[in-house]
């Protein structure tokens, strides 16, 4: 598989988060290399990044190997998220421009017609692609690439149940949009917190085998009634 030089970073982590490489296992330079078809010197870079990332780890006589997270650092990344998801909300609802707005309206109305029809095959990767429009429109380039990192990890760390309801979980994307586009801070980050706590019970843990865990992650907070944040 060859792939250009500059996205080697981009297909070791999505292969790592794919589960390609198991937790704990090596990742030597020649093999990468000839995996992506390129040279040992992207692989090295990518190696180098993915370290900072947390993906990677180097041991002594071992070399480069992909990280064992601990159940407390993966816990950790779910409230990072719950913190920035509605700070990122806020500075959009701030910053966000026609274009934000128009690309976060036609995902809602495509989630909720989905939603409806009891179509859901597609509508993580929508709901993927509306939280990452989001953070776009908070206008912070650093902001936006935590979030981007947050979504990579918890997905390597954690399976993630379908909403219970995913027509009401639409409705919350539909009213975190309503606020970024009235321009109301404090509406928009409520909104995201409460919506980003009740996705997280959704999140169960995998095991380093690959295999997951029964229990879904415990939220401080009841569930979300979303009737008081329709108005």
């Amino acid at each position: 598989m060859r792939i250009p030089a500059h996205s080697v970073c981009t297909a070791i982590r999505d292969d790592i988060v794919a589960g390609v490489y198991e937790r704990g296992s090596r990742l030597t330079e020649e093999l990468l290399a000839r995996r992506y078809g390129v040279s040992r010197v992207p692989v090295r870079e990518a190696l180098r990044t993915l370290e900072a990332e947390g993906f990677v780890v180097t041991r002594r006589h071992a070399g480069a190997c992909v990280a064992e997270p601990t159940e407390h650092e993966a816990a950790d990344l779910l409230e990072m998220r719950m913190l920035l998801e509605p700070l990122g909300a806020a500075r959009a609802a701030q910053r966000r421009t026609e274009a934000h707005l128009k690309v976060l309206r036609g995902l809602v109305r495509l989630g909720q017609e989905r939603a409806r029809r009891g179509n859901s095959e597609d509508l993580r990767s929508l709901g993927g692609w509306f939280h990452e429009t989001l953070a776009q429109a908070s206008g912070s380039h650093a902001l936006t690439s935590m979030l981007t990192q947050l979504r990579h990890k918890i997905a390597w760390m954690y399976a993630v149940d379908a909403p219970a309801d995913p027509v009401e979980s639409w409705a919350e994307h539909g009213a975190i949009v309503d606020a970024v586009a009235r321009g109301d801070g404090e509406r928009a980050r409520s909104v995201t917190a409460l919506h980003t706590e009740r996705a997280t019970a959704a999140h169960r843990l995998r095991f380093s085998n690959g295999t997951e865990r029964a229990d879904r992650v415990r939220t401080s907070q009841p569930p979300v009634n979303m009737t008081g944040l329709r108005h």
